[in-house]
This record gives C-alpha cells, sequence and structure tokens, in this order.
C-alpha cells in the first residue's frame, strides 16, 4: 500500500508565506506616485505595472517633443515613487550686432621716421547673429549662436607709420607689385614711389599676379567662412587706378595657380575643395576661365583625379604665345584649350614626402615659347628606391628639336626656374634663365637656397645673390624686370630675402636692398 509522502508543516507554512509575498501586482490593484510639473506636486494613483508617459496620461499632462522627465518615460512605477517633470523649450532669436572695426599698422618706408598718416578710416561692421536658447522651465541653461550673416563688413583703420631707411632709390622699369601686411602695394618707375593699392588687409598671399601691361592685378583674399568651408575668394583690381576698387571673380577655393591668359582680360584659375583634414583640401584638378569684362567662369578642364598624389594638386603655365603647360606629381604636358584634356608630354617619378603634401615639379616656359624648362625627379643609388630619392636635377624640352636635355644636375627640388624677357642679339631671341640652388643637395626640401642664372642652354652657370658667406634665400620663383635700363650690365631680377625686397642684375650680380621692414610675402613685375 503506497504511503501519501511527509512533509514538514512548518516548511510547508513557510514556503506558502513566501510565495504569496512574491506574487506579482494583481489586475485592478493601485498605486499611489507623486507628480511634481509645472510648479505644483500631486498626488495620484494609478493602476499597478504603469509607465510614466501612462500616469501623466491619467492627470492629463501634455509632454512637449523636448520636455525630459525623470524617471525616464519608459520607466514602470512602483507605489510611492516620484516623478519630476521639466519643461524643455527651445527658442531661436536673431540680434544685430556691431563688428567693431581693426586698426592696422603699415610700416611705409616714404615717410620719415615717426611720422602717421592715416590712409583709410575704419568705420564699423554690422552682423545679424541668430542664437539658439535652451529653456528648462523658463530658466535659460543655454546660448549658443547657430547663424551669422555679415550685413555690412568692417572697414579696417589703415594708419602709416613712417619707417624711412637709408636704402638708395634705384630706377625700374615697369611696376612693381608687391604684398606686405595683408595689403598690395605699387612701386612705379622708382623703388622710392610706393603707393596702397589694396587696403583691406586680408590678402593670403596664395595668388598674386599683374596683368602683362600691369593694369590689374588679381590676388585672394582670405574668406570669411570656417576654412572648412570656404578658403579664400579670388579677385582683380584695376591698379592704374588712384582709388583702385576690387572686382570678385565669381571664384574661390584657388590655391595653387590663377594667371592672365595672353592677350585676353580673362583669367585662368583651379579650384579645391575644402576639408576639415590635412593639407584642408582636396584637388579639384580643374581649369576654368573668367572675364574681366562680366559673366560666369567657364569650364575648360572637367574636374578629374590628377593621377598619383592628385588630391594636392596640379598647376599650369601659360606661353607667351598663349600655350598652356601643366604639371602634376606624376608628371607635365600640355592642354588641349579647346578640347579640354590633358596632352602628356613626360612622366616624372613621384616624390613619396611621407606627410601631407605633395611635390608638384616647377615648370616655366621659354621667352621664345619654343622651350618648357622643369625640375626633375632623379634617380638614386641601390638600394633607395625612386620614390625616395633626394635627387632634383633642372631640365628642359626644346619642341624646335622635340628633345629632352638636363641642364644642371642636383638643382634640389624648389629650383623654380624663371625666363627673362627675350632680346634680339642679331642671330635671334636670345634670353637667360633665372633658379634656385639648392645649399644641401640631399636635404633640398628644408634647405635654402641662392639664386643663379644661365643662358637659355645652361651654359654660362654662375651664382648671384646672397653671397656664399651669407644665409640662402627661402624658396619661391625669382621675378625678372619686364625691360633692361640704360647702362646696367643685365637684367634685374626681384626676390625676397628675410621678407625684404631685393634686386640682383643678372649681369653684374650687384645687389640692392629695397624694403627694410620684414613684411613682403609676395611680389610680381610688369
Amino acid at each position: 500500500m503506497l504511503r501519501p509522502p511527509r512533509f514538514s508543516l512548518t516548511l510547508f507554512l513557510l514556503a506558502f508565506a513566501m510565495l504569496t509575498a512574491c506574487r506579482s501586482p494583481q489586475i485592478g490593484e493601485e498605486i499611489s506616485v507623486n507628480i511634481a510639473a509645472d510648479g505644483t506636486t500631486q498626488q495620484v494613483k494609478v493602476a499597478s505595472g504603469s509607465t510614466v508617459t501612462q500616469a501623466f496620461q491619467v492627470v492629463g499632462i501634455a509632454l512637449g517633443n523636448l520636455d525630459r522627465a525623470e524617471p525616464p518615460l519608459y520607466t514602470v512605477l512602483k507605489d510611492g515613487d516620484t516623478i519630476t517633470l521639466t519643461r524643455v523649450e527651445e527658442v531661436f532669436e536673431t540680434e544685430q550686432k556691431v563688428v567693431p572695426f581693426e586698426r592696422q599698422i603699415v610700416r611705409n618706408e616714404t615717410l620719415p621716421e615717426g611720422e602717421t598718416r592715416l590712409v583709410q578710416a575704419g568705420s564699423n561692421g554690422e552682423e545679424e547673429v541668430t542664437y539658439r536658447r535652451i529653456l528648462e522651465d523658463g530658466v535659460e541653461v543655454s546660448k549658443s549662436a547657430v547663424k551669422t550673416v555679415v550685413l555690412t563688413e568692417a572697414l579696417p583703420e589703415i594708419v602709416m607709420v613712417g619707417a624711412q631707411s637709408s636704402f638708395t632709390p634705384l630706377n625700374i622699369p615697369g611696376t612693381i607689385a608687391y604684398l606686405a601686411g595683408g595689403n598690395a602695394w605699387l612701386m612705379e618707375g622708382s623703388t622710392a614711389n610706393r603707393r596702397i593699392v589694396v587696403s583691406t588687409g586680408d590678402l593670403d598671399g596664395r595668388i598674386f599676379k599683374l596683368s602683362p601691361n600691369g593694369e590689374y592685378l588679381i590676388f585672394t583674399r582670405k574668406s570669411k567662412k570656417p576654412a572648412d568651408e570656404e578658403i579664400n575668394t579670388l579677385w582683380a583690381a584695376r591698379v592704374k587706378n588712384l582709388e583702385p576698387k576690387p572686382i570678385w571673380l565669381q571664384a574661390y577655393n584657388v590655391i595653387h595657380f590663377a594667371e592672365w591668359i595672353p592677350g585676353t582680360n580673362s583669367v585662368a584659375y583651379s579650384t579645391v575643395e575644402p576639408r576639415s583634414t590635412a593639407p584642408g583640401w582636396q584637388a579639384n584638378n580643374d581649369l576654368q576661365r573668367v572675364s574681366l569684362t562680366g559673366g560666369s567662369p567657364r569650364k575648360v578642364v572637367e574636374s578629374n583625379s590628377g593621377g598619383v598624389y592628385g588630391w594636392w594638386g596640379t598647376t599650369f603655365s601659360f606661353s607667351v604665345d598663349g600655350r598652356l603647360a601643366y604639371s602634376r606629381p606624376d608628371g607635365i604636358g600640355l592642354v588641349d584649350q579647346d578640347g579640354g584634356y590633358l596632352k602628356p608630354l613626360l612622366s616624372i617619378t613621384p616624390l613619396n614626402t611621407h606627410s601631407d603634401w605633395a611635390w608638384i615639379p616647377p615648370i616655366a616656359w621659354g621667352a621664345d615659347g619654343k622651350s618648357l624648362y622643369y625640375v626633375s625627379h632623379a634617380p638614386a643609388p641601390a638600394p633607395v628606391a625612386s620614390e625616395e630619392s633626394p635627387f632634383f636635377d633642372l631640365s628642359a624640352v626644346s619642341f624646335s628639336t622635340e628633345s629632352v636635355a638636363t641642364m644642371i644636375d642636383s638643382t634640389g627640388m624648389f629650383s623654380y626656374p624663371a625666363s627673362s624677357p627675350a632680346n634680339w642679339d642679331g642671330k635671334g631671341q636670345n634670353y637667360q634663365i633665372a633658379y634656385l640652388q639648392s645649399i644641401f643637395i640631399e636635404q633640398s626640401e628644408t634647405s635654402r637656397y641662392r639664386l643663379m642664372v644661365m643662358d637659355r642652354d645652361g651654359s654660362n652657370n654662375r651664382a648671384l645673390f646672397p653671397p656664399s658667406d651669407a644665409n640662402g634665400i627661402e624658396p619661391q620663383t625669382p621675378v625678372w624686370a619686364p625691360d633692361s635700363l640704360e647702362g646696367q650690365v643685365g637684367d634685374f631680377i626681384a626676390v625676397i630675402h628675410q621678407r625684404n625686397l631685393w634686386l640682383v642684375d643678372s649681369g653684374s650680380g650687384q645687389a640692392y636692398q629695397v624694403t627694410g621692414d620684414g613684411l613682403i610675402a609676395s611680389i610680381d613685375w610688369k
């Protein structure tokens, strides 16, 4: 006979009590919670298992999109819980603000030491700022500007301060334009005749070119927008006017190239797209043109990858007869301006810089348009890889003989050749090439340079400036005078040394310091 199992009465009662205590709330039961909202606190009864959202629904409290509850809306409530509702409001307000003008001090060597002269009176600007305010239960907890619109640009006050130096004035052919302190200046006829032509104080020096007749200047200005939205803008000014008015050319983000198209009143330029990461842009490798007489820019070459290291960019150079050469990290060639495509001439081993910049081979046309001078990347002895080679030569392509020749060995990566104007020597057109020679051949990336000059065929090569016992000059393109001066041995070449303008006679090697304020950033001469 089976017997029923024996259980301890005490254990049975204990288990029953525990099951009774742990059972889930039964449907229909209510709990009490406190709700603090809109300046009052009230106690309400809600069904067991209700969430914070359901509790608000019971008392008829409507929630805004930004309102915040503690505990969160999805929380399941327990008896005695307290809910706190914070009303959050987003308000947009627009204010007009005065933008105080800046005061710029410009040293001028045409004025006696200590003398001052007001060049431009300053005027305040005005901007419209939209603010986003966050209110919690009517109290502001944050305020931030979300949009700024410039209504009127502030005009800086520019005061000239005399810094007259003892440098002897020199007669010069044509017009020298130079960039100093963010402003554009001219010297005409003599280094003593100087005047400011663009006084906005925001020229960035990436583009700074006179037209062939010296009548107009194109230049880039820093953008007022964040750099990752817009880097700069391209402008022109008729500098022969006493009070030139800058004209925006409807172009922006111009880094590597802008130049006057020979025989026209139009400008060709290339653009980039701003980026927040180094180097600050992605090159479009395009080519566009715009006329000073009006109209929208027109594409000549569409945006393209630009080959190896094409993210850095492409540069271009016009010959005197309007042909156009291009240079990019992996080669040089010509541009078919009618067809809008590139015609490669020579491949160049790209330099691996192991950094956020790329090397573009410097190029320059000879004065007769029959030769193209360029810096080539020479190989290094094994085991150095070709892309790592520290050697660079000055070479030339002859379109007359369809040949390529090395002019000078080991000049450095920043040799920047530049052709003098052509002159007739009884046999034909002749000219010279100025270029830079790195002082430390295998460290030409960081080396300083010396100004050199040679005949068009590479002969008669000689150093001009500075002397061998002086510090070299920073990499730059030498600028030739447009004409010769009577009684002068050679032609002047303008260079920047220690941020001052120097003129060097290409024949005698005699150098003349022209400025002493240490502000020169860019030059051109027409």
